[in-house]
This record gives C-alpha cells, sequence and structure tokens, in this order.
C-alpha cells in the first residue's frame, strides 16, 4: 500500500526552519561561507541556476533547504569527464539529477531536428551547454564520479521517458530511462511530497533500495516482484483479451433448477457451500474497490513487444493513460529484459496551503550572481510573472503538461499570489510596474474543479472540455476575476498581463471573465490556440473546432469596442499534426486566406515522449479508442517533404514556399487556385527572388502607423488585420517551453 500522505509542512516545525542562504552555493567558497563541511543533497541541472520558483531546481532546493538541509547546486556541467561533479564534494545523502526545466532533446532540436541557435535557460542564450539527453549523461557521471552514491531522477525529462519511449530524435522506441541513468528512483510528476518523504527517511538511515511506497516513484526491481503476496497482477500485454466468461441462466428456460442447488443439498453431497450474497452500501463498495485497486498492478507490454509492435505499442499508451487518475490508477509495471520498472500510481494533487509553502520561500527572485550581468532569455522573459496554478484538464495530445503535473487543478491562495506581486515590486530588478503574466500552463483554470470529489476521482475520461464541457465542471471564472481585480489594485502595479495560454472554450462560459480580460489585461494582442481549422485533425488533438473560437471571437471584438481599444486576436495554428491531410492543411491554409493571416512564424508538429499524438505519430494507431490490429488508422505526415508542405501551407505568402505549393496544387487537382485571383493562394510565374521575398516581408512587417508601431500590427487597405506572431514556442514546444520555464512542468 502506498504511504499515507502528508502535509509538506508536517516534517519540520515553523519556528525550528533555517535561515535560508542568500543562494544555495555552487561553490566550494560559498560553501564554506555558510560553514558547510558538506552537502546533504547535490542537485545537478541542465538549466543556469536562478533562484525563482520558476525553474524547478531553485524550487525543490528551497524546499529542502527549508527542511534543515544543506543543498548545493551543481549548474550545466561539462559532461565530458566526472570532474565537474566533484565540485562540491560527495554529498551525505544523494545526487538529485535533471536535465533541466525541458526535455534536453526538445531544448536543444527543431522540429525538423535540427540543433537550435539559443538556448533559452543559458547564460548569453549559448547553446550546446548540455548534453543530448542530459538526464542519462549527468546520472551516469555522478555515479562514475562518486560511486555508491544514491542518485534520484527527476524533471519532466524523466516523467516522460520513465516508461519505454519513443524517441522521435532517434526515430526508435527506447526503453526506460531508468535503465539508462541506472538511477536507484525516479520521481514523476509533482514532486514535492516524494521528494520530502524519500530525503527524511534517506536521513534517518534507510536504505533508498527499500523505499517503494511512494506515490509519484518509479524504479527497477526483479522480473515478477510484487510488494507483498497480496498484490494482484492484471495482464495487459495483449488486445482485445476477453477476461472469463461465467455461463448465464436462461430466465426463459422451462426446466426447473434442482434441488441440490441449494445450499443445504450442496453441503450434505460434499460440495462447497455457496454463501449467501452481501448487500453491500455504495459506500462499503466504494471502498472494497478501493483497497482492491490499492493492491492491484497492471502489467503492461514489455519493451521488447512495444519496440517490434506498433500496435502494442498504441496499446501500452492507452492503458497509460486511462491508469493517470491518481484518485484511482493502479500501479504500472513492464518488462525490460530480466527486470521489471515498477510505476506507483501517481501522485496526489497539492493543497492550496502546500502549494502557498512551496511558492512562499525566500527565494531570491534573480539569477545567480556568477553570471554577472548575462542574459538569461528564460529568466527575461518570466521574472516578472506569477504562476497561480498548476495542472491542466484540456487533454490537448500535442502536450505533455498532463503526464507531467496531471489534470487536477492545484491552486495557490489569493494572499499568497498578491504577496509574490508586491515581492515582484519590492525585489526585482528593473521592474517598472508591469506583470507579464499571471496565469500557468492554462490562463483560465484557476480553481476550476470537478463538482464532486467523488466522481472526481473515478473518471477517467482523458479530456474535462472534450468533445465537450463535462457537466461536472465548475466553470466559474469570478474568482479569477476577483484576483485580477485585486491584483491590479496593488499599489505601484500599472497592468498587469495575461500571457498564458487561453481556453477559450472555457471563457466563453463566462462573458464576464471575457470583458475582464479585455477590458484590463489585454496588451493590444491576445494569442489564442485553435490550432486547425477542420475535424479531422481537431479530433486528434482533442480540440474544439472552430464555432467556439468565433464566439470568443465575439465577445472580444464586442468588449474590446466597449472600452475603446484596438486589439487583435493571434491564433496558433500546427502544421503535419498526426490526422492531418494535404486537403485539411489547403484548407486552413484557405481559412488564413480568407481571414487575412499572414503568419510570421509556425511550427511543425514535435512528437515528445508519452503524448497521445506521439503514440499516434510512430504507430499510426488512435489509442483514444480501443486498439487492435485493424483499428482505426490514423493518416501520418511522416516525411520531411509532406512535413514542408504542410508548413508551407500555413505560411502561404512566403514567395520560398510558392514552388512547392504550386506542385501540390496541380497534383491535389487545385490549378483554380494558382494565379492572380482574389481566392488564389499562390501566383502563377512569379520567382521566389529575394527582391520579391523582401517585398512580401515588408507586408508583413508593421508599418509607420501608431497601432502597428504599439502592436505590431498592419492593417490592409480593407481594414481587416493582418497579425505578424510573435516569436516564440509553439503549441507543444509553448506548453512544455514556457510552462515547464515556470517549475512546474511543457
Amino acid at each position: 500500500m502506498m504511504q499515507a500522505p502528508k502535509n509538506l509542512t508536517a516534517y519540520v516545525p515553523k519556528g525550528s526552519r533555517p535561515t535560508p542562504a542568500p543562494f544555495l552555493p555552487m561553490s566550494r567558497k560559498e560553501m564554506d561561507a555558510l560553514g558547510w563541511d558538506c552537502c546533504d543533497i547535490i542537485l545537478v541541472t541542465g538549466d543556469a541556476y536562478i533562484d525563482h520558483p520558476s525553474f524547478g531546481m531553485a524550487l525543490i532546493g528551497r524546499l529542502l533547504e527549508a527542511q534543515g538541509f544543506r543543498v548545493g547546486i551543481i549548474s550545466q556541467p561539462d559532461w565530458h569527464s566526472a570532474e565537474p561533479f566533484r565540485a562540491l564534494g560527495k554529498p551525505r545523502l544523494y545526487f538529485g539529477i535533471t536535465a533541466g526545466n525541458m526535455d534536453s532533446m526538445v531544448n536543444r532540436y527543431t522540429s525538423d531536428r535540427k540543433i537550435r541557435s539559443e538556448d533559452a535557460y543559458t547564460a548569453g542564450g549559448e547553446p550546446n551547454k548540455r548534453p543530448d539527453r542530459a538526464l542519462t549523461v549527468y546520472a551516469q557521471r555522478a555515479r562514475e564520479a562518486f560511486p555508491g552514491t544514491p542518485i534520484v531522477a527527476g524533471s519532466i525529462e524523466a516523467s516522460l521517458r520513465r516508461i519505454a519511449h519513443y524517441d522521435y530524435w532517434s526515430d526508435k522506441v527506447r526503453r526506460s530511462v531508468l535503465l539508462d541513468s541506472k538511477a536507484d528512483i525516479l520521481i514523476y510528476g509533482n514532486a514535492e511530497r516524494a521528494l520530502l518523504d524519500l530525503t527524511h527517511r534517506l536521513a534517518a538511515g534507510e536504505s533508498i533500495k527499500t523505499i517503494r511506497d511512494l506515490r509519484g516513484t518509479a524504479f527497477m526491481v526483479p522480473a515478477g516482484w510484487k510488494p507483498s503476496d497480496d498484490w494482484t497482477e492484471v495482464n495487459s500485454t495483449r488486445v482485445d483479451t476477453p477476461g472469463k466468461v461465467d455461463a448465464y441462466i436462461d430466465p426463459y428456460a422451462m426446466t426447473p433448477a434442482k434441488e441440490e442447488s441449494c445450499a443445504t443439498t450442496a453441503a450434505k453431497a460434499g460440495e462447497p457451500e455457496v454463501k449467501p450474497v452481501k448487500i453491500m452500501t455504495r459506500e462499503e463498495r466504494q471502498a472494497a474497490l478501493k483497497e482492491a485497486r490499492g493492491k492491484t498492478v497492471v502489467r503492461l507490454p514489455s519493451y521488447d513487444q512495444v519496440k517490434d509492435d506498433p500496435v502494442m505499442y498504441a496499446h501500452a499508451s492507452r492503458v497509460f493513460h486511462i491508469e493517470s487518475n491518481p484518485g484511482n490508477a493502479r500501479a504500472l509495471v513492464q518488462n525490460h529484459g530480466d527486470r521489471d520498472v515498477w510505476l506507483n500510481p501517481p501522485p496526489l494533487p497539492l493543497a492550496m496551503e502546500d502549494m502557498d509553502y512551496v511558492y512562499d520561500m525566500a527565494y531570491a527572485r534573480a539569477p545567480h550572481p556568477s553570471y554577472g550581468k548575462a542574459k538569461i532569455p528564460a529568466w527575461d522573459m518570466i521574472r516578472f510573472s506569477v504562476n497561480i496554478m498548476r495542472g491542466c484538464f484540456g487533454g490537448c495530445t500535442f502536450c505533455s503538461i498532463t503526464e507531467h503535473e496531471g489534470r487536477i487543478i492545484q491552486s495557490r491562495s489569493e494572499p499568497s499570489i498578491l504577496r509574490e506581486i508586491e515581492n515582484i515590486r519590492d525585489k526585482t530588478k528593473g521592474f517598472t510596474g508591469v506583470i507579464s503574466d499571471l496565469g500557468g500552463p492554462t490562463a483560465n483554470m484557476y480553481r476550476l474543479t470537478c463538482k464532486d470529489k467523488a466522481i472526481e476521482e473515478s473518471c477517467k475520461r482523458p479530456s474535462c472540455v472534450y468533445p465537450s464541457i463535462c457537466v461536472n465542471l465548475n466553470t466559474d471564472h469570478s474568482k479569477l476575476i476577483q484576483l485580477y481585480r485585486k491584483a491590479r489594485a496593488i499599489p505601484g502595479v500599472k497592468k498587469i498581463l495575461i500571457s498564458s495560454g487561453l481556453r477559450y472554450d472555457l471563457a466563453v462560459r463566462s462573458p464576464e471573465y471575457v470583458k475582464e480580460l479585455v477590458t484590463h489585461h489585454v496588451g493590444g494582442l491576445l494569442k489564442i490556440a485553435p490550432e486547425h481549422s477542420e475535424e479531422g485533425p481537431l479530433s486528434k488533438m482533442m480540440k474544439p473546432g472552430m464555432g467556439a473560437y468565433y464566439r470568443f471571437k465575439e465577445l472580444f471584438e464586442k468588449y474590446s469596442k466597449e472600452a475603446g481599444k484596438e486589439q487583435y486576436l493571434i491564433p496558433y495554428f500546427i502544421a503535419a499534426h498526426p490526422g492531418t491531410t494535404d486537403e485539411d492543411m489547403l484548407n486552413l491554409a484557405l481559412w488564413l486566406k480568407q481571414n487575412n493571416f499572414r503568419l510570421d512564424q509556425v511550427q511543425t508538429f514535435l512528437p515528445t515522449p508519452l503524448a497521445t499524438a506521439t503514440t499516434m505519430y510512430y504507430t499510426r494507431k488512435n489509442p483514444l479508442r480501443k486498439v487492435s490490429e485493424d483499428s482505426e488508422t490514423v493518416e501520418t505526415p511522416r516525411l520531411g517533404k509532406v512535413r514542408k508542405l504542410h508548413k508551407a501551407f500555413l505560411r502561404y505568402h512566403d514567395p520560398e514556399n510558392w514552388p512547392i505549393l504550386r506542385e501540390a496544387l496541380q497534383r491535389m487537382g487545385r490549378s483554380d487556385l494558382i494565379g492572380s485571383g482574389e481566392r488564389c493562394l499562390v501566383p502563377r510565374n512569379a520567382a521566389p527572388t529575394p527582391a520579391l521575398a523582401a517585398i512580401e516581408r515588408r507586408k508583413e512587417t508593421p508599418g509607420p502607423a501608431k497601432v502597428a508601431k504599439k502592436f505590431g500590427i498592419m492593417k490592409p487597405r480593407d481594414g481587416a488585420a493582418i497579425a505578424r506572431t510573435p516569436a516564440g514556442a509553439r503549441p507543444q514546444q509553448r506548453k512544455s517551453a514556457a510552462t515547464q520555464s515556470r517549475g512546474k512542468r511543457k
């Protein structure tokens, strides 16, 4: 049975907590200044160390420090030898290893598998400061530096690679990161509670090899291992395998039942006695079921099965996501050769008091002084923003938030959020009165929960808002509206912007919220993510149709006009998502042209480990439904030429894309869209010369008008807005980069 969860404050009395260090030490000199002869825990990270709750190592480090542990940080070590991992000496308890706020492969490579020119989490934006698969490399070097020292793996790279997973960059299924990293234990998801339990038990002398009862942990065990003899294993290593089928009594049978069927006669004949059925209350049935599930493990198809059989991979993905609700999830186990990877159920969501405790730590709210005046792009992006919640119940298949943070919203209290805004005002250099964001993985899921806790704990829906908003979901935005009003009333705060991704299908349920947002919290442009216009790809993304977009657009324009503001929506779209055909992308391009959108930067779908859309990409099966050999086949753009074409449709106006679009339109029988007509996508004969490309770029570039200078928008002669999409991460990467950069994760 899993250990009963404790509050984060239960371990150390408040009055006995140590005085926090100005920064967690990154050198022996800093350790000496603190009077330390060694560290209890050394955290190794692939990111620059920024002491702010949006960065995972700072959040975890300060949490452990508040428990009385001495925590050091090794940031972006040179991985070519073990020597940099000896910089702070041997930790008394363990090394905590993380690749950083993003999966290292997403951090280093584009969707075209090209090296990125900038690393947002490195001083000066310098690339190549971390290795591929950084978690594995760092763990191996730490083990080499101090053999026998426990290794604890964590962060989003660990979460998303905790079982066998498809790896886009090597185009193959890789085994669990536990094997390659040789970590003693992996902590996934919201790690605070499990990490504190683990650390205190290690400090008390317990061996890390015996700690097997923590939620949100994964570890290697001998094949067939179970916590105790009373555990039951459910075999799910084959698809569509029926269970036991009992014969039923025919209610129309004319032959009366034999007397021997009664309990007394059976007992006389020496047969087992038939016991009476016990009538149980609903509560008793639920308690019995919960107890049984607490001692049940589901066996997934093995690594050898999923690496060779896409159908089995899709089946494993489906089972994995079904067993993701911490209220009813069972343990999972997956064989890797002569050993098993054992996954305990997901961590329970943090209560509001625990969320406040984590974010109310005495963070320096600045990069470590060793970086000097070097700019760190991720820090510049979030230093004036506030994270108000975790999790997302949207279930978008291309996004990894649910696999990492879960779909149950964990919110901070209003006083805690307001205190952080005051801290930004008083302590963060360069603050001019503008809070750049008040949000999280989504802008408007703050304190939205299921109306019934029992329903929430038994639910297995992958999304609370698709295919429609669940009737049991509370969509009341009043608490968020109240928070906005109190936040902007803080002295010294001039403006509060909302930059996190907005669920506009939820927002339209609260016109008052839309009015509040549009009137006070939009800086001219509001980014939203329809992702596509066509039902085929939208159904594979689990995103709402364009009807919700139009309803929100109507409210947005109405309240902008009432406020006397000229404001515009900037839509995001994904190219080459599973379930997308050439015709779908053509229709989206026509929609963009009809609505006068000329997108500057667009993103091709990037498959990330464990995401449902990644399963579709690799297997061409739909794990949102029952999987079998003959189940639904998902059209998947995988060839480089097709992916390039789909991206070209989103930038139909770019002369560099005209040749490939002409060829595709002719092949598709749509030569009517080639020419100079109003509906045409590309001209007939114009060549993509540098001069022509420059002309088209000028059409994208803001003009001299005041609105263009302020918002990056130019207005064409017909009065419709053409938006120049700002630079930044895109859908999955937007959530795995922007949200991961907040340390919640992405």
